[in-house]
């Protein structure tokens, strides 16, 4: 069946529900006493059916929410089907005690901690509407990275047959993330885990930051995701640069916006105490790092200052930050950790 013919059927089955509705209330009335007698009771039976009537649209349009991207969303009734879109918005499901609720994730959730087996997988940029909508969701955890390159809504269709999607913007800062858990506990109706696990988040960033606040020099970081020949890090307006900041350190590329892709003789040039990569795809990127062309004179290199942090930890911005915050922070200044 398709979607334009499922939408029709919606709205035949809404228009007999209420002519079903009007006929219970004004009946025709059988023999004229009958008819008389209850003629007046007929016209307030009439008035009641129309305040319900209007009481049930009432109703029909739920709570309206504003999104993390400004969009408005319109939640009815409880959510007990949950679906997610992107790693981070899982994992941030997970953590809130809700992985029960979940009936479908994106595929690069598939190795969250804690997730139920057999979830159904979709498309993280191309969605599939005809599944999700067989699914019947009570609501979508959506990413600003599920928007396609032409800025179209992938989940626009899904939105029009009245299944809430909620977007989660792509976090600029550690606040940001904090934010993101507050809105998602707020919308899955679990607000106080929401603040719990804030709080708690916040906690382990005091003490990082704390650990790191009386360094006198604050050294130089460059933190790479991507390898050569396509290297890339990030600026500012960026949670993985307040990261940098939390530990107390400096990132050479802290002026620069987003994110950025950095050439070689830029690096070389910013010459960085530490490096961190986050990078995965190679079997050993410490050592692609070491034998790049001029990477040689870059302090990092020169005292062996290059380090692996937990890609999964650092790329998704979730309450799953604090692992890969405590790493860097142990590669950057690990004399504060003996």
């Amino acid at each position: 069946m398709n979607l334009n013919r499922k939408k029709n059927l919606l709205a035949t089955n809404h228009t007999n529900f209420y002519s079903e509705l009007f006929s219970l209330f004004v009946k025709p009335a059988y023999g004229r006493q009958v008819r008389y007698a209850c003629q007046w009771q007929a016209g307030s039976l009439l008035i009641i059916a129309i305040i319900l009537f209007l009481a049930s649209c009432s109703a029909d349009k739920g709570k309206e929410i504003i999104d993390r991207s400004g969009r408005p969303v319109i939640i009815k009734g409880p959510i007990n089907r949950i679906v997610s879109t992107a790693p981070s918005n899982t994992e941030i499901i997970v953590d809130l005690g809700l992985a029960d609720k979940l009936i479908a994730i994106d595929r690069y959730s598939y190795n969250v901690s804690g997730i139920p087996h057999g979830l159904t997988l979709i498309d993280f940029t191309f969605p599939d509407a005809e599944v999700l909508l067989a699914l019947k969701p009570d609501i979508i955890i959506a990413s600003g990275h599920n928007v396609t390159g032409s800025g179209e809504d992938p989940f626009s269709l899904l939105r029009d047959m009245g299944i809430p999607v909620a977007y989660i913007s792509m976090s600029k800062s550690i606040n940001d993330i904090y934010e993101d858990i507050i809105f998602v506990a707020d919308v899955l109706q679990v607000k106080d885990r929401g603040e719990e696990l804030v709080n708690s988040m916040k906690a382990s960033v005091v003490e990082i930051s704390e650990r790191t606040a009386l360094v006198e020099t604050k050294r130089s970081v460059y933190i790479e995701i991507s390898a050569a020949p396509e290297m890339i890090t990030f600026g500012k307006d960026s949670y993985i640069n307040d990261m940098i900041s939390a530990i107390g350190a400096q990132n050479i590329f802290g002026n620069d916006m987003w994110i950025v892709f950095p050439s070689a003789e830029a690096i070389i040039t910013r010459n960085p105490d530490v490096i961190l990569t986050g990078v995965d795809y190679l079997d050993d990127p410490i050592a692609e790092i070491k034998n790049r062309f001029g990477f040689g004179f870059i302090n990092a290199v020169q005292n062996n200052r290059i380090y692996r942090i937990d890609t999964d930890s650092l790329v998704r911005p979730s309450s799953r930050i604090i692992p890969a915050l405590e790493q860097m922070s142990r590669a950057v200044y690990p004399e504060l950790y003996e």
